[in-house]
């Protein structure tokens, strides 16, 4: 048996980069969506637009981690 240790070794290079993106990506808009939700709760006037800001960094981080994740489904469908 015959294993091609650079194949692998780039295999496992690039599984961890997207890994450690996917979860940082997700890590970002849970704080952004807890940001936002102090932001409101605090109830001072300039932070409001401080408050949408958060929360919409928080659904693009949380869209590109579902973009991520329904593109490695298709690249195992296909």
């Amino acid at each position: 048996m015959n294993i091609d240790w650079a194949a692998l070794g780039f295999v496992f290079g690039v599984s961890l980069v997207a890994t450690v993106a996917l979860v940082g990506l997700f890590t970002l808009g849970i704080v952004g969506l807890s940001k936002g939700a102090t932001a409101t709760a605090s109830g001072s006037g300039s932070t409001g637009s401080s408050a949408a800001l958060a929360r919409t960094g928080a659904y693009v981080c949380f869209g590109l981690c579902l973009a991520a994740v329904s593109y490695g489904i298709y690249i195992i469908v296909a």
